[in-house]
């Protein structure tokens, strides 16, 4: 009986989280160290400036960890794929977390990540294998930073252009990679307001509509950024009032975001319309 409850509720906080809508160049060491004086000095400018180091690297593969959090239950939800930073193009195949029993509850997920839409496949609930379910991210009420069951990475960096309050930590190493450490919190409606370049306009929306649909808009975070200035991993905090049986809970959604092998050729091919599943997804 136990287990059977632990399998429910897992299954419960994973919908909630997975488908909402359901509905180095090298330098001295004094160069390091006056970089390091600056970091401390204004903390919130070096992590604000983040996605542009991003932009300027132009793409990555990338790691992603979804962790979700209620009524006792964790559940992880892991990615690994590439990403086109200035094309806001991505491609992630997600696997789900296993059942009590230890059996597979569902086939590796493949996400397209695109300006404006989420593209999944093997999405499940009465969704044929061979067809793709769009989604429009300004119409989620987390803007996607949490749906898809991994932050798109664009996205997650964009949101520290909201970045209010950061204070330099220290210097560590991401995989083997020299790194300096911040940790604050971001709001994503001044995140939205930041995000600046035309070509970001359905990124805007999507973060004004996650500030109005998360419990609230502040995001704590941890950012490790490399002597470039490009994100190397960061983990953020987000809270929504859980549905699904949860009632008026509060969810927590820790996502983490690995970057590496910066300049990493990307190519993503959108689904064709006739590829794209137009029924009705059943309740999970």
């Amino acid at each position: 009986m136990a287990e059977r409850q632990r399998r429910q509720t897992g299954k419960a906080v994973l919908a909630a989280g997975l488908l909402l809508c359901a509905c180095a160049t090298g330098c001295s060491g004094d160069g390091v160290a006056a970089e390091d004086s600056r970091a401390a000095h204004d903390p919130v400018r070096t992590v604000r400036q983040a996605p542009e180091a991003l932009l300027a690297a132009g793409s990555s593969q990338a790691r992603t960890a979804m962790e979700m959090a209620a009524g006792g239950t964790r559940v992880t939800i892991r990615g690994e794929g590439v990403y086109d930073f200035r094309q806001q193009l991505g491609r992630l195949t997600l696997v789900l977390p296993q059942d009590p029993a230890g059996a597979p509850e569902h086939r590796p997920i493949t996400e397209l990540l695109a300006p404006g839409a989420l593209f999944m496949k093997n999405r499940g609930a009465g969704v044929p294998a061979d067809k793709w379910v769009r989604v429009e991210t300004a119409t989620l009420s987390d803007g996607n930073l949490v749906t898809g069951g991994a932050t798109d990475p664009f996205a997650a960096a964009q949101v520290l252009r909201g970045t209010r309050t950061a204070a330099f930590v220290g210097d560590t190493q991401v995989a083997g990679v020299a790194v300096r450490h911040f940790r604050g919190t971001a709001d994503l409606a001044l995140a939205a307001e930041n995000a600046s370049a035309a070509d970001e306009a359905a990124l805007r929306a999507a973060l004004k509509a996650a500030a109005k649909g998360f419990a609230t808009a502040d995001v704590p975070f941890d950012v490790y950024l490399d002597d470039q200035g490009r994100v190397r991993k960061l983990r953020q905090r987000f809270s929504f009032v859980g549905g699904h049986g949860h009632g008026k809970e509060t969810v927590a959604v820790f996502s983490t975001t690995l970057l590496y092998a910066f300049g990493t050729p990307v190519s993503v091919t959108l689904p064709q319309s006739k590829d794209i599943y137009a029924g009705r997804i059943a309740e999970q």
